[in-house]
């Protein structure tokens, strides 16, 4: 009669289960509950092991059968109770104590990247967005062995290397020689025989998961940020699962450009606003209202700069502190004036610079000019003079 069943509830086994029935729950349970992939599970991991520990040694179960975990404590068990978690761990999985992890980590599987579209509102305020994944995970049914135990045997062909070598030879005397990926394992150095294939994978040991992520984008964050998913990538038997990194890429807005922590955008003037004062408002990014006001008196000129301070972009991790608002000033001038208004225009604005015409100047018309018409023409021009052989700018070298 078993006295406590504490560390068979753990593991999900009955008293009675048999030592392969261990083996695969501790297998499930220790790649479940890992402090790489579970960092606030690192009790749980400890429980799991000191009760595959305590079970699976058929002396410390006999004295845990017979008087529960006070009597392995009392010193039925010889020596320290428990060994550690991990070296429980990397004996199951690496192959040996100590070294087994470090070896087992050196094989990991490649990172997946995931780009996500925010938008500058996004990036000033903060948002939690959801990313649904496919990614792939060891198969629960075969424990990723890929088919029945007992039923991978080495490939007869590459030999379990996964590679084949194929000699060609090029001439008398000349061989090339080729390595190919085996065609037989495609590259695994095992096979499986089809009918004792796992059902579920089909021998692939792996099958597709839907993986939804809770994406935290924080204040402040900038354009190809990376956020990190520590080890939920492809899952693949014998490799530690790679990382999911998200690459923030910002959209273009259509008001503010952002650098660094601030934020520019071109505010259009008619003129008379720019002589005469004005008052403007600006919606920011998480929807308050600034109004700016340039007072009679004060001119602003065309591209003229001025700034608003701590109304730029957040600080990241430093949402208090934030950038400035820069405003580029676009003074829209008037096409033409009606004639007749020349005169009251001109009492109101600072007098001409008088200008002496010389006896026998030249009077001339202006014309408008495109300055991307012109560069287009001079394009023009380049290639035309490259495809008729033109003047040739490389220099003969001389002895």
């Amino acid at each position: 009669m078993v006295k406590e069943t504490t560390f068979y509830d753990v593991l999900g086994v009955k008293p009675g289960c048999t030592q392969e029935d261990l083996k695969k729950a501790y297998r499930k349970l220790a790649l479940k509950f890992h402090p790489d992939k579970n960092p606030n599970e690192g009790e749980r991991f400890k429980q799991i092991s000191q009760a595959y520990e305590v079970l699976s040694n058929p002396e410390k179960k006999r004295i845990y059968d017979q008087g529960g975990e006070q009597a392995l404590k009392e010193g039925g068990g010889g020596g320290n109770v428990f060994s550690s978690p991990m070296d429980i761990f990397d004996m199951f999985f690496g192959g040996g104590f100590g070294g087994g992890r470090t070896r087992r980590r050196e094989r990991r599987g490649q990172d997946v990247i995931h780009q996500l579209s925010v938008s500058l509102e996004e990036l000033y305020k903060g948002t939690v967005r959801k990313l649904a994944l496919q990614k792939n995970v060891i198969c629960d049914k075969c424990e990723g062995i890929g088919g029945k135990k007992g039923s991978v045997e080495q490939c007869s062909t590459c030999h379990g290397s996964g590679m084949q070598v194929q000699i060609q030879q090029l001439g008398p005397g000349m061989l090339q020689h080729l390595q190919t990926v085996c065609v037989d394992c495609k590259g695994q150095g095992e096979r499986i025989n089809p009918r004792d294939r796992c059902k579920q994978c089909g021998g692939r040991k792996t099958i597709r998961d839907r993986k939804i992520l809770e994406v935290h984008v924080d204040p402040g964050m900038v354009d190809g940020q990376k956020i990190l998913f520590s080890g939920e990538g492809d899952q693949e038997p014998d490799y530690e699962p790679g990382d999911i990194v998200i690459l923030l890429e910002e959209k273009e807005h259509d008001v503010f450009k952002r650098s660094r922590n601030d934020l520019i955008m071109r505010m259009h003037l008619e003129l008379v606003e720019a002589l005469c004062g004005f008052q403007k408002v600006i919606r920011t990014l998480d929807g308050r209202d600034l109004v700016i006001t340039s007072y009679p008196g004060t001119v602003i000129k065309h591209g003229d700069l001025k700034c608003i301070l701590n109304e730029g972009m957040p600080t990241y991790k430093d949402p208090f502190t934030r950038g400035r608002l820069v405003i580029q000033f676009v003074v829209n001038f008037p096409k033409s004036i009606e004639p007749s208004l020349i005169p009251t225009l001109e009492q109101c604005l600072p007098p001409r610079e008088e200008v002496i015409i010389p006896e026998g100047a030249e009077e001339c018309s202006l014309m408008d000019l495109d300055p991307e018409q012109e560069a287009r023409r001079r394009d023009q021009r380049q290639v035309y003079e490259e495809d008729e052989g033109g003047p040739s700018r490389v220099q003969c070298a001389t002895h």
